[in-house]
């Protein structure tokens, strides 16, 4: 299995799993969100808490040139600590939605 497809199986996995957890308050859902390539993927959540529509990312992450950019992690323990304990070495993580100068200083890829 080449490092996309092990990468896109993954990530859908992780994914997957978040998915299935149901709220426990208000009316509210997950949608899971997988591009035709594969390559993007986006956890929604929206419906209806104290009379008010929700409708929010809760992680966006994107597969580009062999490596996991998180551009989203809503998570309450971090997305990046799944991938890795999934077998996704740090330097394959991108935490995209750290600024560019801020990524060196974390135990994860720049870019």
């Amino acid at each position: 299995m080449d490092t996309l497809e092990k990468y896109r199986q993954i990530v859908y996995g992780i994914l997957y799993e978040y998915f299935q957890i149901p709220y426990s308050y208000g009316n509210l859902q997950r949608r899971l969100i997988v591009s035709e390539d594969r390559t993007n993927y986006i956890l929604l959540t929206l419906g209806w808490q104290q009379n008010k529509q929700v409708h929010g990312c809760l992680v966006h992450i994107e597969i580009i040139n062999d490596k996991i950019w998180i551009h989203r992690d809503g998570t309450e323990d971090g997305i990046a600590n799944d991938l890795v304990v999934a077998g996704i070495p740090k330097n394959c993580i991108v935490l995209a939605f750290h600024p560019p100068e801020i990524r060196p200083h974390t135990e994860f890829a720049v870019n």
